[in-house]
């Protein structure tokens, strides 16, 4: 997994110096070491395949997470700049059907960095939202969001 993390730090850096390499090596290396340590996560070659077998649907996920963002936006302009619109903020709950925790955390951020929606709060599979208005209310249970990601739950297990 160092390997990894010094690839990823070198493309950051967009150049590659002495110096870059040097501190690329010792980052990479005490990253794998807390990363092992202190959070428990163990990379395997099964484990590193399943990420990469989920590596095309994750970048789905966030291309659709961008254009409903931008879809949002213009919603919430449409809202504030309407006068004859009037907002309705409400608080909407609903349950998911995501079975791991990362998968509703996931769907949690995603409907947060959403314009127009927060996540107030999330416990076992039950999400609380505050949307700006009814209608953006109406699209949270069952959208996009949840439906991408029970995908890659069932692509994870396989």
């Amino acid at each position: 997994m160092s390997l990894v993390y010094f690839s990823l730090w070198v493309i950051f850096n967009g150049r590659v110096t002495l110096e870059i390499i040097i501190a690329g090596v010792i980052v990479s290396l005490m990253l794998d070491v807390f990363v092992k340590k202190y959070l428990g996560i163990k990379f395997t070659g099964a484990s590193f395949m399943k990420c990469m077998k989920l590596l095309p649907d994750a970048l789905f996920y966030i291309i659709v997470l961008l254009i409903e963002i931008v879809r949002a936006n213009f919603a919430i302009i449409k809202l504030v700049l309407a006068p004859d619109i009037e907002v309705e903020p409400c608080i909407v709950k609903f349950k998911t059907g995501l079975k791991t925790e990362a998968a509703r955390i996931a769907l949690a951020n995603s409907i947060t960095l959403t314009p127009g929606t927060i996540t107030v709060s999330l416990e076992d599979n039950e999400l609380l939202v505050h949307a700006l208005n009814r209608d953006i209310a109406h699209g949270l249970e069952g959208s996009k969001f949840e439906r991408l990601l029970m995908r890659m739950e069932r692509l994870s297990h396989e």
